[in-house]
């Protein structure tokens, strides 16, 4: 049984009764070993219980389809310590996962953590993520916690995700087919209006399920305007998240409402990227901003479901009352979900923590695809297609994004390098391209993932790639700045988790990982067009938007002179692959060598 809310429209009602009535006999997913813990109840139930499934998932980011390269990739661990690697993801297999998982529970909610879209291939983000939101609808999502991704088109967008109605700017893309929204609530507790201080979305919901209430409240992490474009959140302030969750803790208390749950759109680091990994075991452990946060979140808060970070665990960690809590995390691009099983004592209204137990899913694709998804996708498919099939280039081996795992890696160094030659057809004189990390979203495959053929790179295989639409800019900067810039990958918010830039041709320096803070980046060793770095002297660079407004830390490119908007970055990579691949001269991954990386 799923729960039904009064918001819902009837047919998001018609749609889980569609979804229900498809079940049939499939095999159970792969599982991780499952965890439990002991809680603020002290373990012990005080009258008769009944059960209760969350299901949960994170970072989907618009991938319907099986997600190709890393981003549809696993880790396996073996009891001997050696690894294989598992294919998962793909909607029309998570819903018939999730479907499967629920079957004979009587009470049951589906969560998902944030960053259901944005940052999305062009099945999705080709018409603002339309596609995914219906998706969701059609596999039955009870609630969602906003991410940072969801404010990728701006707050009012996202509000237009959840109520519905054609896109302003497009319009509706069928003739009589007009979306109609989210048929489950975005949560957002702790985002809300500077000049009023009220969220702009509802804080929490209470779900009445199987004739018992359990609250859900919902936080994205508050570091969001740092990574976000700022148009997009103009007027928006986000607030702590632990004073935000607990507020809300006892505001559902005060309500009578003691089963709660916490979707925190913030996230940590497992000792080890196996999906199966023991995170409790000798070897286990997690790190990151998520350890702090649950450390301090009211112990009234019976699990935390994460996100953010792409990893995945279940782990405890100890509330502020010294008892172990569940901290989850099922990775990203719907490889996984997690199943949270536990009693509700009826007496005390409350989860009993002892019994609180989670495991990782699989979503494997040897189970039958879900055959409304399947329809769903293959009628926004043929919407697309005009534009997703068209090749834009060609390689001759696969072009790691930041499955690499190096500081720097060939794709990032492939989409610089295309920004500056954009750059330079605007401005001949501009000297480098930096590229984020964080907006290399997938690798470019040789194996063709439609009839395209081996090699072909299409522009919905580009899109997936490059989807936020930023343009690319130019601005001056001195070479001390320059300077800066480098530094402030290892320094200030940067220094536990570095973001290393993407070098263009042009710009090389020595990382010295085994040095700390700024003294990483070796200053002597930078030079830009082979000549030293010039502390004096002034440079053009180009960026993205993202970047040129401060994001992810940068804020000394946000200082940058002489701003020029040029075109958007998808087209820049477009051309750039059409003018330096063809079919019978197709372009190698770059060698990643712009970045001396000493001392690791």
């Amino acid at each position: 049984m799923q729960a039904t809310r009064t918001f819902r429209r009837t047919a998001g009602a018609a749609v889980l009764a569609v979804a229900g009535a498809l079940a049939v006999a499939l095999p159970a997913a792969q599982a991780a070993p499952g965890h439990g813990h002991g809680g603020h109840d002290g373990g012990h139930g005080h009258g008769r219980t009944v059960d209760l499934q969350l299901l949960a998932l994170n970072d989907l980011h618009g991938a319907l389809e099986p997600p190709t390269g890393s981003n549809g990739q696993l880790t396996h661990e073996h009891p001997d310590g050696t690894t294989e690697t598992l294919t998962a993801g793909g909607v029309e297999y998570l819903a018939t996962g999730l479907r499967t998982a629920r079957r004979g529970e009587a009470r049951s909610l589906t969560l998902a953590a944030g960053d259901l879209v944005g940052a999305s291939p062009l099945l999705s983000g080709l018409f603002h993520d339309e596609p995914t939101i219906e998706a969701f609808n059609a596999l039955g999502l009870d609630v969602a916690s906003v991410g940072n991704h969801e404010f990728d088109e701006g707050w009012e967008e996202l509000t237009r995700l959840q109520d519905g109605g054609c896109h302003p700017v497009d319009g509706c893309y069928a003739e009589g087919r007009e979306f109609e929204g989210a048929d489950f609530p975005y949560l957002a507790a702790n985002v809300v209006h500077e000049d009023t201080g009220r969220p702009i979305l509802a804080p929490y919901t209470i779900e009445r399920v199987g004739g018992i209430e359990v609250g859900v409240i919902a936080v994205t992490l508050e570091g969001t305007a740092d990574i976000v474009t700022q148009a997009g959140i103009e007027g928006l302030e986000f607030r702590d998240e632990v004073e935000t969750v607990n507020r809300y803790t006892r505001e559902l208390r005060h309500r009578g409402v003691n089963a709660v749950v916490a979707m925190v759109h913030e996230g940590g680091y497992p000792a080890t990227t196996a999906w199966n990994h023991d995170c409790d075991g000798p070897d286990g452990g997690l790190s990151g901003p998520i350890v702090d946060i649950a450390e301090r979140i009211d112990p009234g808060v019976d699990a935390l479901i994460t996100g953010h970070t792409h990893q995945p665990y279940i782990c405890t960690i100890p509330d502020p009352a010294g008892h172990d809590r569940l901290v989850t995390s099922a990775a990203s691009n719907g490889r996984l979900f997690t199943e949270l099983d536990m009693e509700y004592d009826l007496r005390t209204r409350d989860i009993v923590r002892a019994s609180v137990e989670g495991t990782n899913h699989v979503v494997d694709r040897e189970q039958r695809r879900d055959p409304r998804l399947t329809r769903l996708i293959a009628e926004w498919k043929a919407l697309a297609a005009p534009v997703a099939n068209a090749p834009i280039g060609w390689i001759s081996e696969d072009i790691a994004g930041r499955g690499a795992g190096t500081p720097e890696f060939p794709l990032g160094d492939l989409i610089a390098d295309a920004q500056l030659e954009h750059a330079r057809s605007i401005d001949p004189g501009t000297d480098l391209a930096l590229m984020n990390p964080g907006g290399v979203r997938a690798d470019l495959v040789y194996a063709a993932s439609g009839g395209e053929g081996d090699g072909v790179v299409t522009y919905g295989e580009g899109f997936t790639v490059q989807p936020f639409s930023n343009t690319v800019n130019l601005l001056d900067l001195t070479g001390e700045q320059l300077l800066g810039v480098l530094r402030e990958q290892v320094t200030g918010g940067n220094e536990a988790a570095p973001k290393y830039l993407q070098p263009s041709d042009g710009l090389a320096y020595t990382l010295d990982l085994s040095a700390s803070g700024a003294d990483r980046i070796v200053a002597d060793s930078v030079t830009v067009g082979g000549e030293p770095l010039d502390l004096g002297a002034t440079y053009r660079v180009a960026v993205n938007s993202f970047l040129a407004g401060g994001g992810d830390g940068f804020a000394t490119l946000a200082e940058g002179g002489n701003p020029v908007v040029g075109a958007d970055d998808m087209a820049a990579l477009r051309d750039y692959l059409t003018a330096h691949s063809t079919a019978d001269s197709p372009l190698a991954a770059p060698a990643a060598d712009r970045i001396t990386v000493v001392g690791g």
